[in-house]
C-alpha cells in the first residue's frame, strides 16, 4: 500500500499514503488490515469476534466451519467429507474449491489426502443450498441457476448497510461456484422498498470504531463511505 511504511522494494502503493491517512486526509476503501478477513480460517471464529468486540449476539448465523487444523473437528469432516464443502484458507475466486456432494470417489480420496497431508491449509464448511433464479441462457431459453447475494457495509461515522448488493449467479447448469473467475456472472439486484418494522427498535448506545494505535481517526464530515467491507 506504501512502500515508506512497509515493504521498501516494493513497486506497488502510493509513497505517503499512510500518512496522509493519519492525517485524516484520504479515505480508504478496504481499509489497513481487512485482509485478514481473506484468510478463510477466520470464519470459525466469527461469532466469537461479535460477541467480544461488539457485546452482542450475532444476528444471522455463520456458516458452520470446522478447522482442519484440529484434529477432533478434522477426524469428524473426513468421515462424512461426501457431505461437505471443503476450501483453501488461502485461495480466492472460487479456487480449490470442493463440494462434495458432486465429487466423485476419487477427488474424495484426493481431498483427503491432501487435508492429512496439510490441515492448516484448509477448511471445512457444511453446504449450503443456493437459491435458483431463471437465467438467460445462450440459446434464449430461460433455465434456473444457482445465486448468492453479497450485501456491503459502509463505514464512516457510522456503519450502514447499503441499500443493494451484488447478486452473483453460476451459469453452468448445477454448479454452485458464483465467482466470475471460476464461470460465474451478475445479475440485477432490485430493493422496491424497506418492509415496516415489526417490533419497537429500543434505544441502543453510539456505536464507537476501536481506535487503532498511534491512527488518527480525523475529522470526517459526511463520510459515510469512507471503509467499504
Amino acid at each position: 500500500m506504501d512502500p515508506l511504511e512497509f515493504r521498501p522494494d516494493s513497486m506497488l502503493g502510493v509513497p505517503g499514503l499512510m500518512r496522509a491517512y493519519r492525517a485524516g486526509s484520504v479515505a480508504i476503501v478496504n481499509a489497513v488490515g481487512t485482509g485478514v478477513a481473506d484468510d478463510k480460517a477466520i470464519y470459525h471464529y466469527v461469532p466469537e469476534m461479535v460477541r467480544y468486540y461488539l457485546g452482542e449476539q450475532p444476528i444471522l448465523d455463520n456458516v458452520p466451519t470446522y478447522l482442519m487444523t484440529d484434529a477432533e473437528q478434522r477426524a469428524w469432516v473426513l468421515e462424512r467429507l461426501g457431505e461437505m464443502v471443503v476450501k483453501p484458507t488461502s485461495e480466492s475466486g472460487g479456487k480449490g474449491v470442493f463440494i462434495g456432494p458432486t465429487a466423485t470417489e476419487q477427488e474424495i480420496e484426493r481431498r483427503a489426502e491432501e487435508v492429512l497431508r496439510q490441515p492448516e491449509r484448509w477448511i471445512a464448511q457444511e453446504l449450503v443450498r443456493l437459491s435458483t433464479v431463471p437465467t438467460a441462457l445462450p440459446d434464449g431459453t430461460l433455465a434456473p441457476r444457482h445465486v448468492d447475494l453479497r450485501p456491503f457495509a459502509v463505514f464512516g461515522d457510522d456503519i450502514r448497510i447499503v441499500p443493494g448488493g451484488l447478486t452473483r449467479v453460476a451459469l453452468r447448469e448445477g454448479s454452485m461456484i458464483v465467482n466470475s473467475s471460476q464461470g460465474g456472472g451478475s445479475k440485477d439486484t432490485w430493493v422496491l422498498e424497506e418492509g415496516p418494522s415489526t417490533e419497537s427498535e429500543a434505544p441502543t448506545a453510539r456505536w464507537e470504531p476501536p481506535r487503532m494505535p498511534e491512527l488518527s481517526q480525523g475529522e470526517w464530515s459526511g463520510q459515510q463511505q469512507q471503509q467499504q467491507q
